[in-house]
């Protein structure tokens, strides 16, 4: 499964973008729902956001296995507002982001969380973990930003490269197609119709078992990786 070359010149934009969010207003850019956010409330929503899209899906997501034994991926950590919470339901979480701004935030933010483990990436791969296996991966409100489609069918190929036969990837992704988007804007991202992400499930090995909201900005996809085919007797 060849992976297509993202633009770098786009990464850096990516980069550079959304380093200045952070230190303009990292968590306004994470959750915009309000400019200025305490502690408690910020965290709060990570945690009600992990309630909704994870808790009441863990039959898809362990499939048996004992939570606390799991090795998760986030993909898109910002500032650490999930990922708190996912480290409270799993046993090991990495989280990656684009932006060195919002990891260093992300690092205090965890500090008292010794199973999460947040690293910048270069905003298309995921090769700054190695060769770990995960068992579950999960974005959410971070590949509706991204300009290129490349960049997030090179991301799903990378989570097939590291998740375990059968493990779930669970992500949203922009579904208005008929919003007009351009490779200079990191905030309006490329969207996806139903038969564009079935494309991209097939072409990296997945199985699209359910998809929901597609023609609208919370797009889900439920990308199971098929197992492995069995070796010649």
């Amino acid at each position: 499964m060849q992976g297509i070359e993202p633009d770098p010149d786009i990464l850096e934009r990516m980069r550079r973008d959304w380093d200045t969010r952070a230190r303009e207003n990292a968590r306004h850019y994470v959750n915009n729902a309000r400019t200025e956010w305490a502690d408690q409330e910020f965290f709060e929503t990570g945690r009600e956001n992990v309630a909704g899209y994870i808790l009441t899906d863990m039959t898809n997501i362990c499939q048996g296995k004992d939570p606390k034994q799991m090795t998760v991926l986030e993909i898109g950590c910002g500032v650490g507002r999930m990922t708190r919470a996912l480290a409270s339901a799993f046993g090991q979480v990495y989280g990656v982001d684009v932006s060195g701004e919002m990891i260093e935030q992300a690092r205090q933010n965890l500090a008292s969380t010794p199973n999460a483990t947040v690293l910048q990436n270069n905003g298309a791969d995921l090769r700054v973990l190695g060769d770990i296996t995960i068992d579950f991966a999960f974005s959410y409100i971070v590949f509706q930003h991204i300009p290129s489609r490349e960049v997030i069918r090179n991301y799903v190929a990378e989570v097939h490269r590291l998740l375990r036969p059968g493990g779930l990837f669970k992500f949203q992704v922009q579904g208005v197609t008929s919003l007009v988007t351009s490779a200079d804007d990191t905030w309006l991202g490329v969207p996806f119709s139903d038969e564009d992400a079935v494309q991209m499930a097939e072409d990296c090995g997945f199985e699209p078992r359910y998809r929901i909201g597609a023609n609208t900005e919370a797009f889900w996809l439920w990308f199971f990786k098929r197992p492995a085919a069995p070796g010649p007797r």
